[in-house]
């Protein structure tokens, strides 16, 4: 077994980095800016862990591999040449969004309609999800527009938007069942 321990390899000294098929990028490309998203993401996700126990911490640690595997499929381009690859790329697939559907149906079965826009807040829990919906949103928003410029996953796209959905659900799921959620008020600083 071959152990690394050197962290730092100095490849990126000079503002590129290596994508999972080996091409070299500029640290600021497009598609670097949206799985770096994800990453961001999945740091939040552990702290929202942190808050989090039972169903909903292994819901939170099933979507943490779930983003490793975004971010594998994001920094692998070249979708179409996937079956030439010396070992089949990871793709985010259907059933990692049906998983996500399923679990804000069951969530949200529990909840009364909403009837004002909500706050981010309430609960820890439900403070840090909020922040995970809005990452989950830039991420989308990030992948979509790489999307116009390079093929991306559908499923990936697919997962994202289900994903914010679903920090949503959980964060007021997190209030009490909805209960403890923080209506907005609108011109209440008026």
């Amino acid at each position: 077994m071959v152990v690394l321990n050197k962290i730092y390899t100095k490849t990126g000294d000079d503002g590129e980095t290596a994508l999972g098929n080996g091409a070299r990028v500029a640290k600021h490309s497009m598609r670097v800016t949206a799985y770096g998203t994800v990453d961001e993401l999945n740091s939040i996700v552990g702290l929202a862990r942190l808050q989090a126990d039972g169903d909903v911490d292994d819901s939170l640690s099933r979507i943490q591999n779930d983003l490793f595997d975004l971010g594998a499929d994001l920094c692998r381009p070249d979708m179409e040449k996937d079956s030439e690859a010396e070992y089949t790329p990871l793709r985010i697939v259907a059933s990692q969004v049906k998983r996500l559907e399923s679990e804000i149906d069951a969530m949200n079965a529990k909840l009364e309609p909403l009837r004002s826009f909500i706050l981010p807040g309430g609960a820890p829990l439900s403070a840090y999800l909020h922040q995970c919906r809005t990452v989950a949103r830039r991420a989308e928003r990030l992948t979509v527009e790489l999307a116009t410029m390079e093929s991306v996953n559908p499923d990936a796209v697919k997962y994202l938007n289900r994903l914010s959905d679903w920090f949503f659900v959980a964060a007021r799921v997190a209030n009490d069942d909805g209960k403890a959620d923080v209506l907005w008020v609108p011109g209440a600083t008026r």
